[in-house]
């Protein structure tokens, strides 16, 4: 039910699928921005009836959200749902692509371990179990370690100022999202939700790092961030993760890159390839398959930070904290990154954060 104080302007979801985007994905028309922040307004405050809803997320399944729908609905949630609590470092965004993995090691809390050991605090954030594919995610790796997942948005900036790694749970800084999760389970398919609860940037930080599936999804991304009127990222890095999540694939992978004040002062996008090869990785897919998700990345991430392991995994990791730290900008390229990452693992450092994490 709406909240009673709660006052809304002139269209209900009924209206909007009846007059603009229920026709279809061809025939339907785009909302306009005023339109699609009216329309998340009344869904954060439980207005509209299930089946309504259901067939509003649908819809904007069908005919595909354009940017200036996302990032009206981007905005609303910031104003409406989440809340911030900026460290005092600037870290780096990680929003990984909450439902999870099904089949490869999570390699993204060993990364950012590695970046925060060389110096690039990195935050995550994820929920739990999140619909559709409600597989393992940041937050089950890191139960899987011993470190504390439960927390408010505060302990979280104080995690990442004290030990260069901090993580955000949904529940706590995103609680009108979560108050949808039942709803959107029953819908069995992604909904624009589970694009815009990436970006939504708890710990207000400059730089984001995030995944796709395909290019022009990246750009409509970077769109999104341009128009939205609550984001304040100057610079992000969007790559085609592994199950779509921000691991760097095998082989080869597609990278965005945006600025908004590139090398010349002016805005700038780029799209190249990573092939892990050119880095002295010869591995598969397959060779960064597990078992048990969870676990098995909690127990390699140990052994790599342990330097006990010289593999593939290890490979992974310290290649996806390089990318962390060249997200930020705190080297010049990747195979300086990863110089970087295989010092803090040998000497101790990334081990050393592990640690302190663990007893925070």
């Amino acid at each position: 039910m709406a909240k009673a104080s709660q006052t809304f302007g002139e269209w209900p979801l009924k209206r909007l699928l009846t007059e603009v985007i229920g026709s279809g994905p061809k025939s339907a028309d785009d909302m306009s921005h005023d339109q699609a922040r009216e329309a998340f307004q009344r869904i954060l405050a439980g207005e509209p009836e299930d089946t309504t809803l259901g067939a509003f997320w649908l819809a904007n399944r069908w005919k595909r959200n354009n940017p200036e729908e996302l990032s009206a609905y981007t905005d609303v949630m910031r104003e409406e749902s989440v809340v911030t609590a900026e460290p005092d470092c600037d870290p780096v965004d990680c929003g990984a692509n909450y439902d999870g993995k099904d089949t490869s090691a999570i390699l993204g809390v060993g990364a950012g371990i590695v970046a925060a050991a060389a110096g690039t605090p990195v935050v995550v954030h994820s929920g739990d179990y999140v619909p559709s594919q409600k597989a393992t995610a940041y937050k089950h790796v890191l139960d899987e370690l011993g470190i504390r997942t439960e927390l408010e948005p505060e302990e979280s900036a104080d995690m990442v100022d004290k030990t260069g790694f901090g993580f955000y749970y949904q529940p706590a800084f995103n609680p009108g999202v979560d108050d949808l999760f039942e709803r959107r389970d029953e819908m069995g398919v992604r909904t624009f939700v589970n694009t815009i609860e990436t970006v939504a940037n708890p710990a207000n930080a400059d730089v984001h790092l995030g995944s796709f599936y395909h290019l022009a999804f990246a750009k409509k991304l970077t769109d999104l961030i341009k128009q939205s009127d609550r984001l304040d990222y100057s610079r992000a890095i969007f790559f085609q993760g592994m199950e779509g999540y921000d691991d760097i694939r095998p082989g080869y992978t597609k990278v965005a890159e945006w600025d908004e004040a590139g090398a010349d002062g002016d805005e700038s996008f780029e799209d190249y390839e990573i092939e892990t090869a050119e880095y002295g990785m010869a591995m598969e897919r397959d060779d960064l398959a597990v078992d048990d998700v969870a676990a098995d990345s909690a127990a390699i991430t140990e052994a790599v930070l342990a330097g006990e392991r010289d593999d593939h995994f290890a490979d992974a990791i310290a290649l996806n904290g390089a990318f962390r730290m060249y997200a930020r900008q705190d080297v010049d390229s990747l195979e300086a990154g990863l110089e970087q990452a295989r010092e803090v693992i040998a000497d101790g450092s990334a081990q050393a954060v592990l640690e302190e994490l663990q007893a925070y």
